[in-house]
């Protein structure tokens, strides 16, 4: 499908990663048939609206090399997927407290043949390990996801940006950021990506 997509804003990838980012349509396709991890309806628009709006992560930081990442409720691999593609010499550890999913996930980073990309049948509040960033998308009020990934964030600093967590957005978010009103920055997407669907997307980020 439009790989294209992801060459228009990232058009420095290697030929493995865009190898790896070609195989996911099939996959996802032939996946979401027996596990719904993906709208039905949504499918054909796997490289703008989940691939690319993950991506948009990328876009406000450059993970360094060997940074440890969690994303926390996954589902079948959005955002830790396409970020693991992207930044080969991260860690990205997958968890969500739904099995299938994690099935999805797992089957998935193998067949494109990521060697970073952890995902476990986990729920966030048995995670104990600690990692520069905690990522998600959409997966719950921000002050509940704080209130669960707080402890996982490093005090050790490698990166240009404070470890902290980054969330990915849709819609009027000010009543979820407003307890975090004096750390929080709230980047809209569509200022990297121009597609209309971008328009009321944000990334979340709380430095911790």
């Amino acid at each position: 499908m439009n790989i294209e997509l992801i060459l228009k804003y990232f058009p420095e990838i290697s030929e493995e990663q865009r190898r790896q980012f070609e195989m996911l349509y099939d996959l996802y396709a032939d996946w979401n048939a027996k596990i719904n991890v993906i709208s039905r309806k949504d499918i054909g628009n796997l490289y703008e609206h989940h691939v690319l709006h993950s991506l948009a992560i990328a876009k406000a930081l450059h993970f360094k090399d060997g940074s440890k990442i969690l994303d926390f409720g996954t589902g079948g691999g959005f955002p830790g997927i396409p970020l693991a593609i992207m930044f080969p010499a991260c860690r990205f550890k997958l968890i969500d407290g739904t099995g299938k999913k994690i099935l999805v996930a797992k089957e998935i980073s193998k067949a494109i043949g990521l060697k970073n990309c952890f995902p476990e049948h986990l729920r966030g509040e048995d995670e104990k390990d600690k990692y520069d960033f905690v990522v998600s998308r959409a997966v719950m009020q921000l002050p509940d996801l704080m209130k669960i990934v707080k402890k996982n964030v490093s005090n050790r600093q490698q990166n240009a940006m404070a470890n902290g967590v980054m969330a990915l957005k849709g819609g009027d978010v000010q009543a979820e950021t407003y307890p975090f009103r004096k750390i929080v920055e709230v980047l809209d997407i569509h200022n990297w990506f121009e597609e209309e669907w971008f328009k009321e997307k944000h990334l979340i980020y709380v430095p911790c």
